[in-house]
């Protein structure tokens, strides 16, 4: 399972994007909105109607972490960027306290344009490259900064904007999906063509 969060003023392009390529892939995906809403609306107006809230996963129960029903139930944890719904993740307690057990069960997680700010505040980058959207370098600290697209180091995935949501989208659903699969969804969705053009 993927949950793949929503603030007020994500980036619709880099949560959808990503979310339409993982089911694709056949991999379990919530969307989960970090407010008390199911409806959150992204930086450009367009709302969205999440699956579930922070609020009822069991990943969030306090005391939730070691209780065998919660064992298995967020495989990986995607943070959409955007202005404000960057800083607005940063808000959400729930969220950081969910991202650093995730990373201490070792988990993978990942986040695109201005979000790897949150995996940045909360120590997660140390050590390991990063990229995001550039003007938010000095947020990833103790992180290389590469500028890519998407950067992969161990667990962590990070894109550098909207530009990256497709190849941010693919290597997400590379974790989850053989090669094989991936490759088909490369060449049905035209990407391929795209980055080869």
């Amino acid at each position: 399972m993927v949950y793949v969060f929503l603030a007020e003023g994500f980036e619709e392009v880099e949560a959808l994007t990503p979310v339409d390529i993982l089911r694709r892939a056949g991999v379990e995906v919530k969307t989960v909105s970090v407010t008390d809403n199911y409806v959150v609306t992204g930086a450009h107006g367009i709302s969205v109607m999440a699956d579930t809230l922070i609020s009822e996963t069991s990943d969030s129960i306090p005391g939730g972490w070691n209780d065998a029903q919660r064992l298995g139930q967020c495989d990986m944890m995607v943070l959409p960027g955007g202005m404000p719904g960057a800083t607005n993740l940063w808000e959400c307690q729930r969220l950081k306290d969910m991202l650093v057990q995730h990373a201490a069960d070792g988990k993978p997680f990942a986040a695109i344009c201005a979000a790897p700010l949150v995996l940045g505040r909360l120590g997660l980058l140390s050590g390991r490259r990063a990229t995001c959207y550039p003007g938010f370098e000095n947020e990833l600290s103790g992180a290389t900064y590469t500028a890519a697209l998407v950067e992969e180091d161990g667990p962590v995935i990070t894109g550098c904007g909207p530009a990256a949501a497709m190849e941010f989208g693919f290597r997400l659903a590379a974790r989850f999906a053989d090669a094989a699969t991936v490759d088909a969804l490369r060449e049905g969705m035209r990407y391929k063509q795209l980055v080869n053009a």
